[in-house]
This record gives C-alpha cells, structure tokens and sequence, in this order.
C-alpha cells in the first residue's frame, strides 16, 4: 500500500517519516470498523433467543422421536442435555464475534475473510464441544446420573456446529453492516454550538473545531492532525483511538493510516489499481485506498456525500 501523502509537498514532510506505529484492529482500523454494535445487547438478545428457540425445538422434536418408537425418555434428562448445550453455544459466541470483527465479509481480503472464518468454525466447535461435555459431566453428577461422551460424536457436533456458526456470523455481520451504513449524527447543533476537539500533546492541550480539522494521519505512535489554518499539531494516540472519537462526527476512514473529515472533501479522482485520492482543499491531498471503500468510486462519492450533509449545518433560511 503505498501512501499518497508525497503528492502534497509541504504538509506532511514537516514531521519524521511514519513508522505507522498505530496498530491495525481489523480492516477498517478501529474496532474493525463496527462502531461497537457487535457488543449491542440487542444483538446478544437474538442469539439468546436462536438457541434458546433451537434447545426447544430439540427437546420437542426428542420427545416426538421417542413416543414414534415406542420409547420413554425423561424429560429432565433432555432438557438438561440441551440447557447445557445452549449455555455453551452462547458463550462459545465471543468466537464468532472476534472473527467477525477481525475478517468481516465483504471488508477485508477473500483468503483472509475464509481462512479466519474457516478456523473459526473449528474453534467455535471445540470450546462448544468442551464446554457442554463439562457442564453435562457437573450436572449429571449433581443428578446422580450416568453421563459418557464418546469422541466419534465430534463430526456430528460440529455438523451443527457449523449451521450455528454461519446464522450467528451473519446475524453478526448484518447487524455490522446495517450501522456502517447508517449516516452519522450531526457533529453540532444550533444550542451547543461548534463541536470542539482536545489535541493532547504533553502537558499542553490544542482545542480546535472538529470542522476545522481536514484529516488525520498516523505517524509513528502519534497522531498527526491537518487544521484548515496550516497547522500540523501532533498528539500520542493510535487512530483507532482518534476513529472513534471523530467518527461521529463525520470523519471516515479512507487508508490504514488516514482519517479525513468527509464534510471537506471538495473532489475525487482515480488513483490507478482501484485507489483514489481525495482533495480536501488548502493544496491536502488523501489517499481512498480500495481496502476501505465498497463499490466503485461513485459509490464511494455518494457515501462521502452523505456524509458531508450529514454533518453540515441545516439552512432554515429562505
């Protein structure tokens, strides 16, 4: 990936070259791009729900079988099978929750995305497995019942094992995918005034106006930030860190090393092998690498657009 910010002589060379010491967290560089909404309780009220739906359907179904052949199971013996079962699918979930976040489809590179996904499912599976056989163990022993696991169940478990992990990852992804796409809140309203940002360096603090900001770039284990007035103040912070503190506010992330004010961009244009370059005026040009867009460039446009109105201030005027 090559970095852009030699087209813009003057605006960056001020400072030492980047060691890019900001730490990638997955493909859109701050908490894999989700803005947090894997950990939203409404997501794990859905997958409290599929298993609890499917640990009753399983009891049911059991019991049905049983009575077709003339055999009488205990109910309390099934029930707890499957009680079990769910607890240890719902806590195996973080899994699938990690690798949604580190390789989320459609956000990252085709090999990664399968081969994170793909060792997902297995270790998904085994802490499933593990997990429910110790829990069975307890609560039989506690029911004074004989419990045997026999290693040949392993194909059958992760059989379902794999259904599970796909209608989880996609309720995942879904959800992931549905607030990537909603616009972002206005950064300012007419009570609050201009929304401010505090540039930390040192003892020393920098408030700027966050529409006064143009772009953000790594450099090393600081952040590096472009104000409309020229300055290029510095601040210790990874941009993981600076995405969700500006991403509200109508900043998006355009390069592993880049994090622009979308309100600012005045022009796109090609960059060759399906990068772009943004103007963001003052003579700042950013890079649009293909890793953080979807689509093709007017796709990206009208993104960048809607993030833009998003944030501007509405006229009421006439």
């Amino acid at each position: 990936m090559t970095d852009h910010a030699h087209e813009n002589p003057g605006r960056w060379d001020r400072r030492p070259p980047r060691r890019d010491g900001a730490r990638r967290r997955g493909t859109s560089g701050a908490r894999s791009g989700t803005s947090g909404v894997l950990a939203n309780w409404r997501a794990w009220l859905l997958v409290l729900g599929l298993v609890g739906l499917n640990a009753f359907v399983n009891v049911m179904t059991g019991l049905d079988d049983a009575r077709l052949r003339g055999v009488r199971l205990p109910v309390p013996r099934l029930a707890t099978e499957e009680v079990t079962s769910a607890i240890a699918a719902t806590i195996a979930a973080f899994v699938i929750l990690g690798a949604v976040r580190f390789a989320p489809p459609g956000r990252s590179p085709l090999w990664r995305t399968l081969a994170v996904h793909a060792g997902g499912t297995l270790v998904f599976s085994g802490l499933h497995t593990g997990l429910m056989i110790l829990f069975r163990t307890v609560a039989f022993a506690v029911m004074r019942q004989p419990y045997a696991w026999r290693w040949g169940q392993i194909p059958y478990e992760y059989r379902k094992d794999l259904i599970a992990y796909l209608v989880i990852a996609g309720l995942f992804w879904a959800l992931t995918r549905r607030e990537r796409q909603a616009p972002p809140a206005p950064a300012t309203s007419p009570a609050a005034g201009p929304a401010s940002f505090d540039v930390r360096d040192g003892a020393s603090i920098l408030r700027v106006p966050v529409a006064e900001i143009l772009a953000a770039k790594a450099a090393g284990n600081y952040v590096e930030f472009a104000l409309a007035d020229g300055r290029r103040p510095l601040m210790r912070a990874s941009m993981a860190q600076i995405e969700a503190a500006l991403g509200p506010a109508g900043f998006v992330r355009t390069h592993r090393s880049w994090l622009v004010n979308a309100g600012r961009v005045r022009a796109l244009s090609g960059a060759g092998s399906g990068d772009y370059r943004l103007d963001l005026g003052d003579g700042l040009i950013a890079p649009l690498s293909r890793r953080y867009r979807t689509g093709d460039a007017t796709a990206v446009w009208s993104r960048l657009e809607l993030e833009r109105n998003a944030s501007a201030p509405q006229n009421t005027g006439r």
